[in-house]
């Protein structure tokens, strides 16, 4: 009778009715797979732990058992068959369950030999008895693991009033909710609707959802029930919502945050958002307003209750995507020259397919424009009726007009970005047409031409801010001292030199194609002022010789040779000039390189094919999405600075950069397509997830997940993978989605986003097609956790704990340059180095191990119950923390002012440090090497002291939020607080936090 009444309680059949259940799941209908129960409740929990699950049971012997648990009906006991020990041996009372542990995180766990091949988030412990015995389990997957813990986490927290608490939950504010919206769509009172309402109210809640698996869905219950008619009850649409709409992954989180209720207060959503979500200066005022933005039943607006249903609307909202909001306005300094900024650029720009055959359209332009792009090619030839028009010379591509192309020129040149745009003039016309293009340009574009010289006494180019609503020509100039009307220069021909490589692959003799002389009007030289085009003859003679305002452009391949035989000259050289890169001609087909390979030497102008989708454009479009997707985006600080040193190839940690540990869970996809070029028949997909870094070639990496069969609707992934990246400021992290069982194309969908726009915490990343368009209602959801990023939620799982004692730490350290000067001179900045590395790494290492992760929380999530122990408990290892802050915000400024002073005193012999070498004797190979080393030195300097003024802005903010804490609950001065001595110790510990405001910093940089 109590599994009967239980299992009437939790809407399943009795227990006669079981055997029935069973049996129906064995047979296969063709029209859709059986599914399981979703989990959406604790009922749903406690249900399926009656009926049962394997898990296997872990012995610290290295021994692991296979075992059926389940909950007895009266829900008093948990017992485990088949065991050796007698039935009423093998179970344990509920009543005596002390706590359930999650991941491996027992003694058992930690000793098992075969730990390592566990995996964390299917692993939990139950811990029982006076003796605090355990019980360690592993499930099959992370969702049955999830389940086990909740329910009994209920069950201990409630006993027997665990019914009842069940009762008055959050189930009841979904039915209430839905029950509302079914009221509304019944017009005619009739306590039912048509099939067709109730499929059009389910697709208007979860659009994502296809019409016919819904009505397949209504239709398959009705068959159940053996009901006659196609008309939907309440009862049976509020069954059809909760089959397909709800995410159990999302159920278990809500869960871990909710105290063990089926909703989130306003407290437990401040947690989250401030723990997992990153997000600062959280107030209850905060709450209330998302709950009564995402809430949708009246209920939870009411009583200020976020339901799971709530919780979904919120995590699938703009405010959870994984893209930093502040990304999408221009957010960078814009004041900088010219050339410290990746502009985003476009090859042939007129082609809408292959460089070779195919056909050229203005749309070419208008698309690259609208995208943001702000370096357009033009590759101008004499046309019929004195018409100059664009196509690939020695080619089969089609023309257009020249003016024609001037005229969207001016119409689109700044609907995207107000930043200046550089048109590449690859001029091959007559002086009769030279002069056309002439009018056509003064003439349309008019004053947005930029045509002041450039000033000879700048060192610099000027900065896009300086340069807003300006259009650049690039092209040939005559010589200043040229006076007549025109004037010889030498031919750009990149389609000469494809024509040649067509030719050579068709069994013609190979030639060597010498540059053309041409004649050049003046009129068109003129317009030519910042981006003057040279040829490029080595880094020797450009330091040497080539002025700011004058640019080279690259072949790939001779780009690429540079950037592997003289990586740490190609980045030095692209600090003060503009480089552009082109695809090699051997591209006949419009492919892409690989703009990552050039951005990393610095290269600005990286010209890419847009016309031809995949992996390559994807790099592209993700980088400059960032800083408003204006199309400019700032080098890393490393590649700017007149003195530092950074090699493109680096495989290894970048001097003076903050290495940072990229934590990433695949949790979960939704609607999924069929790849779009798939062969297969019907609509099912296998999905997988690869998490690839893109990045210098330290960085570069990718994992995959396991292969979930036959769902594409809401595959449950749950794998969790760990990326070290060195050089932040230039990774970049795609997301692949891609069908195992495929016929033809397995492309299912992507994202790629810069590193530096990450959000941590629980977030939705949606999906592009091929050609970059969003995939509808098409997602991934992810966890992702940063190293001393705000948010992510454990300390550990944001890469703290990998932080090493002080045994193990490795302090940098200053390359000997044989300059006997200035190598004592580097030899003084030892010991400051020493101390930062020290101050940094104390705190790190404590905050990684753990000594302020109070309840299994992150520092920010705690920071109340952290201020409410110091007063009462001042000798916890979280007053530790407070200590070492302490330290570290008393000794910082004067270890940062020495390290800068050795800097500075260093800088002083830079002007001289050639003159210096020789006379030491040094020449050839060890010159070049000691003034390489001059410049490691700099930057470890430089890198040491901007990651010591981090610490100290990050500390103040931790501090700052014990303190405000502390003065909230009145635990401060003057509060309510217990005042024996012990206590009276830990109130004078927060009083003496400084209460200056956040993000004050008495370190000033001598630089900036």
């Amino acid at each position: 009778k109590v599994k009967d009444t239980l299992m009437l309680f939790f809407g399943h059949k009795t227990s006669s009715d079981y055997s029935t259940h069973q049996q129906r799941k064995k047979t296969v209908s063709f029209s859709s797979m059986p599914t399981e129960k979703k989990i959406s409740s604790a009922s749903d929990c406690i249900n399926s732990m009656v009926d049962g699950s394997e898990l296997r049971k872990v012995r610290s012997n290295s021994r692991v058992y296979h075992r059926y648990f389940l909950l007895d009906a009266d829900m008093q006991s948990l017992r485990w068959e088949p065991s050796k020990k007698e039935s009423d041996k093998a179970k344990i009372d509920v009543k005596s369950i002390k706590e359930v542990r999650t991941g491996k995180n027992t003694d058992t766990f930690r000793t098992n030999g075969n730990s390592d091949q566990i995996s964390e988030d299917c692993a939990f412990s139950i811990i029982y008895g006076e003796n605090y015995e355990s019980l360690d389990l592993v499930a099959n997957s992370a969702d049955v693991a999830n389940i086990w813990v909740t329910g009994l986490r209920y069950l201990i927290s409630y006993g027997k009033h665990t019914l009842n608490m069940i009762q008055s939950s959050q189930d009841n504010m979904r039915a209430s909710w839905l029950g509302d919206l079914f009221d509304e769509a019944d017009v005619i009172g009739g306590k039912c609707i048509s099939l067709c309402s109730a499929v059009q109210l389910i697709k208007k809640l979860s659009p994502g959802l296809k019409n016919v698996k819904i009505e397949l869905k209504f239709k398959e219950l009705h068959k159940v029930k053996d009901k006659i008619g196609s008309d939907v009850t309440k009862e049976e649409f509020i069954e059809v919502f909760h089959d397909l709409c709800t995410r159990p992954e999302i159920y278990f989180l809500l869960v871990q945050f909710s105290s063990n209720k089926e909703f989130l207060d306003t407290k437990d959503l401040m947690i989250f958002l401030e723990a997992e979500q990153g997000m600062a200066k959280v107030s209850e005022d905060i709450s209330v307003e998302i709950i009564q933005k995402y809430e949708p039943s009246k209920e939870g607006q009411l009583k200020g209750w976020l339901s799971l249903d709530g919780f979904i609307n919120y995590l699938m909202s703009a405010d959870c995507h994984i893209f930093d909001p502040e990304q999408k306005i221009v957010c960078q300094d814009m004041n900088q020259p010219l050339s410290h900024y990746y502009i985003n650029s476009s090859h042939n720009t007129y082609l809408i397919e292959d460089q070779f055959r195919g056909p050229s359209d203005i749309t070419g332009y208008i698309r690259a424009l609208k995208m943001g792009c702000r370096s357009v090619e033009l590759d101008v030839w004499d046309g019929p009726d004195n018409e100059p028009v664009i196509y690939t010379g020695h080619t089969m591509t089609s023309h257009i007009v020249f003016r024609s192309v001037i005229d969207i020129i001016n119409k689109y040149a700044f609907v995207a970005s107000e930043f200046p745009l550089i048109l590449c003039l690859e001029n091959h016309c007559s002086l009769m047409q030279q002069k056309v293009m002439f009018q056509h340009l003064k003439k349309i574009l008019g004053d947005k031409i930029h045509a002041d010289p450039p000033n000879l006494e700048d060192n610099y180019l000027p900065s896009p801010s300086d340069l807003k609503g300006k259009i650049l020509l690039k092209g040939k100039k005559l010589a200043s001292n040229c006076t007549g009307s025109e004037g010889e220069v030498t031919d750009e021909d990149e389609g000469a030199e494809m024509s040649q490589r067509m030719n050579n692959e068709g069994g013609e003799q190979q030639t060597v194609v010498q540059p053309k002389k041409f004649q050049l009007s003046k009129d068109l030289s003129d317009l030519v002022t910042l981006c003057k085009s040279v040829r490029f003859k080595d880094f020797q003679t450009a330091f040497q010789n080539q002025k700011h305002w004058e640019l080279c452009s690259f072949n790939e391949v001779f780009a690429s040779r540079c950037a592997t035989d003289h990586p740490g000259d190609f980045v030095n050289y692209n600090k003060k000039f503009l480089a552009r890169v082109y695809p090699s001609p051997m591209r006949i087909d419009s492919s892409n390189m690989n703009p990552q390979d050039f951005w990393k030497c610095g290269c600005q102008i990286v010209a890419m094919n847009y016309q031809t989708p995949g992996l390559m454009m994807d790099l592209n479009i993700g980088w400059f999405r960032q800083n408003g997707n204006c199309g400019y985006v700032l080098r890393p600080a490393i590649m700017r600075e007149q003195v530092s040193y950074f090699s493109a190839n680096t495989k290894d940690s970048v001097p003076g950069v903050s290495p940072q540990l990229l934590h990433i869970k695949i949790i979960s996809g939704q609607n999924l397509p069929k790849p779009k070029g798939s062969g297969a028949k019907g609509d099912v997909v296998d999905p997988y997830v690869y998490v690839e870094i893109h990045g210098i070639p330290a960085d570069c990496a990718e994992q995959r997940t396991k292969t979930i069969h036959q769902n594409g609707d809401n595959p449950i992934f749950d794998e969790s993978f760990e990326f070290q990246i060195n050089l932040p400021e230039l990774a970049m992290v795609r997301f692949v989605v891609l069908d195992d069982d495929y016929i033809g194309d397995e492309f299912i969908g992507q994202y790629t986003i810069p590193f530096e726009c990450i959000q941590p915490g629980f977030r939705h990343i949606p999906l592009q097609s091929l050609t970059g368009e969003v995939l509808p209602h098409a997602w991934l959801f992810v966890h992702v956790a940063i190293t001393n990023r705000r948010g992510g939620g454990k300390p550990h799982k944001r890469g703290l704990s990998v932080r090493k004692g002080k045994k193990g730490r490795e302090y940098a350290t200053m390359r000997i340059l044989f300059i006997k000067a200035i190598d004592e001179v580097f030899k003084s900045a030892a010991q400051p180095l020493r101390e930062a590395t020290d101050l940094r790494e104390n705190m790190q290492y404590l905050q990684g191990a753990g000594h302020c992760d109070t309840l299994q929380m992150s520092c920010h999530q705690t920071v109340t119950v952290t201020a409410q122990m110091l007063i009462t408990c001042p000798f916890l290892p979280c007053s530790q923390m407070i200590q070492t802050s302490r330290t570290l915000l008393e000794s910082s400024d004067s270890v940062y002012e020495r390290i800068l002073q050795v800097q500075k005193s260093a800088m002083e012999f830079h002007e001289n440090l050639h003159d210096m070498g020789v006379k030491e004797g040094l020449k050839g190979r060890k010159l070049h090497k000691s003034v390489e080393s001059f410049t490691w030195n700099i930057t470890i300097l430089k890198g040491q002291a901007d990651l010591l003024k981090h610490a100290r802005a990050e500390v103040l903010e931790n501090l700052k939020q014990i303190h405000y804490a502390a003065l909230t609950c009145n635990l401060a001065k003057g509060g309510a607080g217990p005042s024996s001595g012990s206590e009276s110790r830990g109130r004078r510990s927060l009083e003496a936090i400084p209460e200056k405001a956040v993000g004050e910093n008495d370190i000033t940089d001598e630089e900036n």
